[in-house]
């Protein structure tokens, strides 16, 4: 625990600051990071299944991914006869295109590929499985830092919902967990845990409604859809896992285990504070 708690001390400030004073280049390129850590820890988990993604190109296109979630932003809104013209500012691509290159190249590759031809599905579906269940969702916390005005304090309230519901579901859990929420998937989360999660969920919408002086109802739904999110992807990766056989995705970060283990419950969530804060602020 303690050394759990000096890796939280240590690395909760280095991504705040980033996040709040960090460009949005520095930020999208931290996150694609993090999220190629955690594509690595996925292929690893996957090869203990007999599993072997094709690594490189599914990175790349995971760079893509990003940078075309990055490139969404750069675009300028200019007033012309009453009405708005929106055009890029930037070299881009878009998430369509990274999609569907993605496809043919990998179709490419396992024509083209000296595997046995009983490896290249299970690496086909290896790699979309990591593209499409890490860093795809992962990336919309891109897209959400590049919301107007509002961005860098939607991308800490998406952390802070993950941090805090985790450490409250840790502690509800060890004292007064009960009942098993899966016990097939992750034997030691209860269903205690996660009311604990939830709640402090909706605290930290409470605190950020008033931060960002929007409507509280609407943090508290959003809040309440991206922990229910972050609770599934937690359960995700944990089916990972034991379907490896492991206790832990890597050992890079102490007392936590490996970055996917840290991300677990962002992957999905992140994707669900950005279309759900698009929804409200479009009505």
């Amino acid at each position: 625990m303690l050394v759990r708690i000096l890796t939280g001390v240590i690395l909760i400030p280095i991504v705040v600051g980033l996040v709040w004073l960090g460009p949005p280049a520095l930020v999208a390129a931290c996150a694609a990071g993090v999220a190629m850590l955690a594509m690595l820890e996925f292929f690893d988990l996957s090869e203990r299944m007999g599993l072997h993604a094709f690594r490189y190109w599914t990175f790349a296109a995971a760079a893509g991914i990003f940078y075309a979630q990055y490139s969404a932003g750069l675009v300028e809104t200019h007033k012309f006869l009453g009405g708005s013209i929106i055009r890029g500012t930037g070299p881009g691509i878009s998430l369509d295109a990274v999609l569907v290159i993605f496809v043919f190249g990998t179709a490419a590759i396992g024509l083209g590929t000296r595997r046995p031809l009983h490896d290249i599905l299970p690496g086909i579906a290896a790699g979309s499985a990591g593209l499409l269940f890490v860093a795809l969702p992962f990336s919309y916390i891109v897209r959400s830092n590049e919301i107007e005005h509002v961005g860098r304090q939607l991308v800490l309230f998406t952390l802070c919902l993950m941090w805090a519901g985790d450490t409250s579901a840790y502690f509800a859990g060890k004292a007064f967990g009960h009942l098993p929420m899966a016990p097939a998937l992750s034997p030691k989360k209860t269903w205690e845990g996660a009311f604990a999660n939830l709640i402090s969920s909706l605290l930290v919408g409470l605190a950020f409604a008033r931060w960002m002086q929007v409507d509280a109802t609407t943090m508290l739904i959003i809040a309440v859809l991206a922990n229910i999110a972050g609770q599934v992807g937690d359960l995700i990766k944990s089916a990972y896992k034991r379907g490896a056989a492991v206790k832990d995705s890597g050992s890079l970060l102490p007392g936590h285990g490996g970055v996917l283990d840290r991300i677990d419950s962002l992957i999905l969530a992140s994707p669900v504070v950005w279309a759900a804060w698009q929804w409200f602020s479009s009505r």
